[in-house]
């Protein structure tokens, strides 16, 4: 799995869930996948990313840091 963030949010016009993925967002119209269930959009999430990264280094372009969560303690 990757490091990449995944937001997954349910559709009830769509009646499905919807992934999108902060760090691509500039490459593709968000949402980009979806899933029937929520594990389903997840390994979606999954193999969009690696299409990402696949595209991002075919391209000869620079591939963006996952973001992190940073807590101030």
């Amino acid at each position: 799995m990757s490091q990449y963030s995944m937001i997954v949010q349910w559709s009830d016009e769509d009646r499905l869930f919807l992934v999108t993925i902060p760090e691509f967002a500039y490459r593709v119209i968000m949402p980009c996948t979806y899933g029937k269930t929520r594990s389903e959009a997840i390994h979606h999430g999954e193999e969009v990313i690696e299409m990402y990264l696949e595209a991002c280094l075919a391209e000869g372009e620079s591939i963006p840091e996952p973001n992190t969560l940073q807590i101030a303690l």
